[in-house]
């Protein structure tokens, strides 16, 4: 991509995204995604209705009358970005590419976190991890994260969500917040995801496209798996092979989310041609109640 074409859809992307964060967003992620605990902030007299387990002795002692400690918010999260870079996120029907969507719910979430000053970061993986951007704060770090994911090849084309976490648990050490943002095209991640939601608190987000789920009746077509290669012809007339594509597409859909809610991780599913403002405010307010 060009230069100038390059940073014009950065900048698009950056006025759509960050208004969302500044008018919908950042209030309920401040909710929804809590600080490390409550941090001492200053003494002050006591009040009618405070609690009694307040009081400090020490300063109530030498001042001879009652003071409570008053305690804020540590308010400050490492956020990181786990984003599936595999061939499956270049397919979409409708409104837009699963990888499109995928790069405007990262700024989102991106714009929304640096709102309430947290640290960002990014892991890019296909069936390895492609490029790690270590968290740091500020718009032109954000801004960086977006052109990375406009402009980023990835070197292979399968998916290994495993690779990902095992990568992230050994590389962040400190508690944080992780976003998957995938499709999920993968069944064997529920180990590295149980260990992952221990050490911190995960959040996977699922991207799918309506055609992933619903063959259309087009006739005979050649379809090429992304992520393989491998060509097939299907008879898109045949109603019974729609219906055996339709059932175990909603299989897969409900596997993942029973995995999810198994490892005690909150998911949100949101498709292409979806608004996805929604989605996440129900997920944020979900987790803020």
């Amino acid at each position: 991509m060009e230069t100038s074409e390059l940073l014009k859809k950065v900048r698009t992307i950056e006025i759509k995204t960050r208004g969302l964060s500044n008018q919908i967003f950042s209030g309920e992620y401040h909710s929804a995604f809590k600080g490390r605990g409550m941090a001492f902030s200053e003494n002050r007299e006591y009040q009618h209705g405070d609690e009694i387990r307040d009081i400090d002795w020490n300063v109530t002692a030498r001042m001879g009358h009652p003071y409570v400690k008053v305690y804020e918010e540590e308010r400050e999260l490492t956020v990181m970005m786990m984003i599936d870079v595999s061939a499956s996120e270049s397919f979409g029907s409708r409104k837009q590419l699963k990888k499109n969507l995928i790069t405007e719910l990262t700024a989102v979430l991106a714009f929304s976190a640096i709102q309430n000053n947290d640290k960002i970061g990014v892991l890019f993986f296909s069936d390895q991890v492609e490029k790690f951007i270590p968290p740091k704060k500020g718009r032109t770090h954000i801004l960086r994260i977006i052109r990375e994911l406009l402009d980023f090849e990835p070197v292979h084309k399968g998916t290994d969500i495993s690779c990902a976490l095992d990568y992230f648990n050994g590389v962040v050490k400190k508690r944080c917040i992780g976003f998957v943002i995938s499709d999920w095209m993968d069944d064997k991640f529920s180990k590295a995801l149980k260990i992952a939601n221990r050490r911190h608190d995960i959040v996977g987000i699922r991207v799918h496209d309506k055609f992933e789920s619903e063959l259309p009746n087009v006739g005979l077509v050649q379809f090429a798996d992304a992520e393989t290669g491998k060509l097939n012809w299907i008879n898109t007339s045949n109603k019974k092979l729609r219906k055996k594509y339709a059932d175990k597409s909603a299989r897969h859909a409900k596997e993942t989310q029973l995995t999810l809610q198994r490892c005690g991780v909150d998911m949100v599913s949101i498709a292409t041609d979806e608004n996805y403002v929604g989605p996440l405010m129900k997920l944020f307010k979900m987790r803020g109640a």
